[in-house]
């Protein structure tokens, strides 16, 4: 996540001015996603960003002004192509971004609680109405579509735009061989923090896998302990079924949006039966992605951990 709410209430708590500015819509090719956040102090400091650096000054400028009248404002800026590549952008597009003054409309205490349920890792909406300005949470049971979706927008009445707090997207990767060792840094660029789980220690060791949260209890312990959630991809890759067998009767169980496991057509036949004969139902067994990865004829690990990427992102963005 980024750090930009935290940044807003720590300079608001040290006396300075700031305010947090969000993008609620974005039209062409916008630089960064609906709910981007970007924090201004009154120094014009800035934590974040809504635009990849093509407006960000400008923002810095309405943020002075929202500071000194402790009004939000509903800002719309266009980038010119030109603009864009001076950025390192391919295009342009168009974006709005709603923007609103710690202590002003955006209540310090408002704040202040967001960031303390991010501190924990929960996940929560922060609504505001783009008309009056309101400021409010949504708790997590609220959330549950927009986590599914992983997606900050507006709520039916096109007034109230929720940005959503949530952890990272997980990824928990049984079996520290090649592929994995090619799967984890890709993950990590696209968003998921990533976990692996192996009780041979010299296969997930942090030589292999530098910076990397490693687990050497057996897959099934560790699958448990971690509790898979609706934001979790869980991959096997031992190709051994006394590892991949425990660990994914666990994660069929649980709400992981992907469960894929390494193994050709026949191979993944007779982890059907096994899985069969050991009594999980058979819709359960039909969500396994098996033999895993995107169709793309993938031949070496980082081939196959691209079409595994590929097949976990399009889980998570088209169910």
């Amino acid at each position: 996540m980024d750090d930009a709410p935290e940044a807003a209430l720590r300079w608001h708590q040290n006396g300075k001015g700031a305010a947090l500015a969000t993008v609620v819509e974005t039209w062409g090719s916008a630089p960064r996603p609906r709910g981007s956040q970007l924090a201004v102090s009154e120094d014009a400091e800035i934590v974040g960003s809504v635009s990849g650096g093509c407006v960000e000054g400008a923002v810095v400028a309405e943020a002075l002004d929202a500071m000194g009248d402790g009004r939000h404002r509903v800002l719309e800026y266009g980038v010119s192509d030109d603009e864009a590549f001076a950025v390192g952008l391919a295009c342009g597009g168009r974006i709005r971004v709603l923007l609103e003054p710690v202590g002003g409309t955006l209540p310090a205490e408002v704040l202040a609680d967001l960031v303390a349920r991010r501190a924990r890792g929960e996940t929560v909406g922060q609504a505001a109405n783009v008309q009056n300005g309101a400021t409010f949470l949504v708790p997590s049971p609220e959330m549950e579509e927009r986590l599914r979706a992983d997606r900050s927008g507006f709520e039916p009445d096109g007034e109230t735009f929720v940005t959503l707090h949530a952890p990272p997207l997980r990824l928990a990767v049984v079996g520290g061989v090649h592929i994995a060792q090619a799967l984890v840094p890709m993950a990590r660029l696209a968003g998921y923090a990533p976990i692996v789980i192996d009780p041979r220690e010299a296969f997930a060791s942090e030589a292999r896998f530098p910076d990397t949260t490693l687990v050497h209890d057996w897959p099934d312990e560790a699958m448990r302990a971690l509790g898979p959630d609706a934001r979790t991809a869980v991959v096997l890759l031992t190709h051994d079924p006394k590892l991949d067998d425990p660990a994914l009767r666990v994660a069929l169980e649980s709400a992981a949006f992907y469960v894929g496991a390494l193994g050709s057509t026949r191979t993944h036949a007779k982890r059907v039966e096994r899985l069969t004969e050991a009594g999980v139902p058979a819709d359960a067994i039909a969500r396994i992605d098996a033999p895993i990865g995107l169709d793309i004829g993938s031949r070496n690990p980082g081939e196959i951990a691209v079409a595994i990427l590929a097949a976990m992102t399009q889980a998570l963005r088209r169910g």
